[in-house]
């Protein structure tokens, strides 16, 4: 019997999913539960954690939901993917000595304000890719060492998210590189943690495993997870880690593609073969992370995506009914608005500081409301709203790149808009490429076990086999409408700057 079966735990912040995944790409069975951070127990209210045995009892369910009567001798392993930046301290055994504090905790906010006057943040962005974001890895590993020293001094191991998961599997310990590159504890360009950065956390090296790279087996399922999870006792544990590495290597992306990963946030990020931290990318924002792949990096930019469509939907749309029929009709009314919206512009804003209004402190905006402007012509100067970030996005993202980039692969659930994937394709210039599974970070997550596993000798040859059908946008008649009013939308900031300065 052939290992044609992965089994991939998917755990975001709001959703935790396993799923099984065949060697051609197809999704075989999946199963899913909510998740969320819980308030700390005789806690402040903005002290946020997760209740980890909470989510190993919902994904153990999602599993034996998902493998059901499934023959499992096709199994090759298991891996997890989840969120970066959160991670606990724990004993040799797995016990965790403290929870982990969510990306969405207030405790470290004030700690991002003293890095930044202890070492020079630009400093910081040099070693590890990182601006200094208020809930880094690196600020809690500080605040438990000024408000609980007693436990780091006896813990074994710090363990990231993906870690705490894959011990409660194999009962060993681990850290893979894409988690270690959300820390803003790496030196990015030699691939192995900051001694100089855990330094001004009070720890040292010796406190977290050893690094180990995606699709290295960890060891085999216990018993005792084989009776939580319905899995085969040995089945192999494979290294995954954070899940926007694995969405990157999940789209197949060519070398000449920069890679879009659209949802209620979208990520803009390229697979480069050399870390270069400027101090431009710096100022405008750029994050660079560690690729699933050794040898590669990740720079991106951040920006709102769909939660801006989702907003416009809950205001000027609520009598559609269904959540994916009323995006129907509202894409279909859209498609019957003029390039242009009729004047009407959006301007999202961004997250980085490279908006266009950002340097303003400005919110969203909307100009060019009329008395005839419908729902429909805000529906679609938000799309193009977006499509005309995304443009000045690329052009960060790409200015000081060695490589040559022809096209843009989108994935994610907002690669399902075909309107938005023709507009982006028209404002940038660009072949707008998507792929059939949008379920990217399922699927590149399932390339790496597939690999560690034998099945397949690397990744080039897992994307060949498993990425399926593309589908691909080209600019149209309207490309040159769009250049005209993407120059005006570029003006804006100098147009308005009066009302903002």
């Amino acid at each position: 019997m052939d290992k044609d079966l992965a089994v991939v735990f998917d755990c975001g912040s709001t959703n935790l999913t396993v799923v099984v995944v065949d060697a051609s790409g197809r999704i075989v069975s999946d199963s899913s539960a909510p998740n969320g951070p819980v308030r700390q127990p005789d806690k402040p209210a903005d002290y946020s954690i997760w209740d980890v045995e909470g989510v190993w009892d919902r994904l153990a369910t999602a599993c034996r939901c998902c493998i059901g009567d499934m023959d499992t001798d096709r199994l090759c392993g298991v891996t997890v993917t989840t969120w970066g930046a959160d991670g606990a301290p724990a004993t040799a055994d797995g016990r965790l000595l403290y929870p982990p504090i969510s990306w969405q905790d207030g405790r470290t906010h004030s700690l991002a304000d003293q890095i930044a006057g202890d070492i020079d943040p630009w400093r910081i962005y040099q070693l590890s890719g990182y601006q200094v974001i208020s809930f880094n890895t690196l600020l809690k590993l500080r605040w438990l060492h000024d408000n609980e020293p007693e436990v780091l001094d006896r813990a074994d191991y710090w363990l990231m998210m993906p870690g705490i998961l894959g011990m409660l599997l194999s009962g060993e310990a681990s850290l893979d590189a894409t988690a270690a590159g959300t820390m803003m504890a790496m030196d990015m360009a030699s691939r192995t943690l900051s001694s100089e950065l855990l330094q001004w956390a009070g720890v040292d090296a010796g406190l977290f495993p050893d690094l180990c790279e995606p699709g290295h087996i960890i060891d085999g399922v216990t018993a005792q997870a084989a009776e939580c999870t319905g899995l085969p006792q040995g089945l192999p544990v494979i290294v995954a880690g954070h899940d926007t590495q694995f969405a990157a290597v999940g789209s197949g992306a060519t070398p000449a593609e920069v890679i879009l990963s659209s949802g209620t946030w979208e990520i803009l990020m390229l697979r480069a073969s050399e870390y270069r931290a400027t101090r431009q990318d710096f100022t405008d924002g750029l994050l660079i992370e560690a690729d699933a792949e050794a040898g590669r990096y990740n720079p991106q930019l951040l920006m709102m995506g769909s939660g801006v469509i989702e907003w416009l939907r809950d205001q000027f749309f609520t009598d559609v009914s269904g959540r994916e029929a009323g995006y129907g009709d509202m894409i279909a009314a859209a498609e019957t608005i003029a390039p242009g919206s009729d004047g009407v512009t959006v301007i999202p804003s961004f997250v980085s500081d490279t908006g266009p209004l950002r340097r303003y402190e400005t919110a969203g905006t909307v100009l060019g409301l009329k008395l005839g402007t419908t729902r429909d012509h805000l529906y679609r100067a938000t799309l193009e709203g977006l499509s005309y970030q995304l443009r000045q996005a690329l052009a960060i993202l790409t200015r000081t790149s060695a490589d040559q980039y022809q096209g843009l692969r989108v994935v994610g659930g907002g690669s399902k808009n075909l309107l938005w994937n023709q507009l982006r394709a028209d404002v940038c210039g660009l072949p707008v490429t998507t792929i059939e599974q949008t379920e990217a970070t399922v699927l590149g997550a399932a390339m790496f076990a597939f690999v560690g596993a034998g099945i397949f000798p690397d990744i080039a040859t897992a994307q060949d086999a498993m990425v399926g059908a593309t589908q691909v946008f080209e600019p149209s008649v309207n490309a040159a409408a769009y250049e005209e009013l993407f120059a005006r939308y570029a003006a804006l900031p100098e147009l308005l700057k009066p009302h903002y300065s």
